[in-house]
């Protein structure tokens, strides 16, 4: 009887990684593409970052509008393939912790950045967001579907956030709105960055 338990373990064992595998496509029930969008949308700083960097684009308003919400996204993308590629970067979760803070202070200062400036923070910021979304990539997960969808979820946020920069035009106490909406964001990037050191 033992005997035959040892022949049968060798092919009883070649049928072990499938359910392994299938375990962690649960991970992307509705496939790459999704569990990329989802992934900046439903991370909490992810999320408050982007919108800020839509915010941001709207304060200044202009050109600033398209190009520093591209810049994020486009500079997004080289950090998530520095992710796939496991490339050492290091404090990565403080970086994005970081890129809260300034931005809902820039956004609470209400002051009109220099587009260049802009697009130069919020580039270095998107390094690390990229980096993340990369590093955190299932290994189930399909990496151009997957780089597709956080790159459009995060582009999606960026609309929202400028939606909401173009409330001060609509209403009197839009500014103040605004101000106040900044300084709850610093206040919250503040809250991750101490919860990290």
């Amino acid at each position: 009887m033992s005997a035959r338990i040892l022949y049968l373990l060798p092919a009883i064992l070649c049928f072990l990684p499938g359910p392994v595998l299938a375990h962690e496509a649960g991970s992307l029930p509705l496939g790459s593409f999704i569990g990329g969008l989802t992934h900046p949308v439903l991370g909490p700083d992810h999320f408050l970052a982007m919108v800020s960097v839509g915010i941001l684009s709207a304060q200044i308003g202009g050109r600033a509008i398209w190009t520093v919400p591209a810049t994020f996204v486009l500079v997004m993308a080289i950090g998530g393939v520095l992710g796939m590629l496991e490339v050492p970067l290091s404090a990565v979760e403080l970086g994005i912790a970081f890129s809260v803070l300034v931005l809902g202070i820039a956004i609470a200062a209400d002051r009109r950045l220099p587009l260049a400036l802009a697009m130069c923070a919020v580039g270095f910021f998107a390094v690390f967001h990229g980096y993340a979304h990369g590093a955190e990539m299932p290994t189930v997960a399909e990496p151009v579907r997957y780089a597709a969808g956080f790159m459009c979820g995060t582009a999606a946020l960026h609309v929202l956030g400028v939606i909401i920069g173009d409330v001060p035009r609509h209403y009197a106490a839009g500014k103040l709105v605004l101000r106040l909406i900044g300084g709850g964001i610093a206040g919250i990037g503040s809250w991750f960055v101490f919860g990290m050191v």
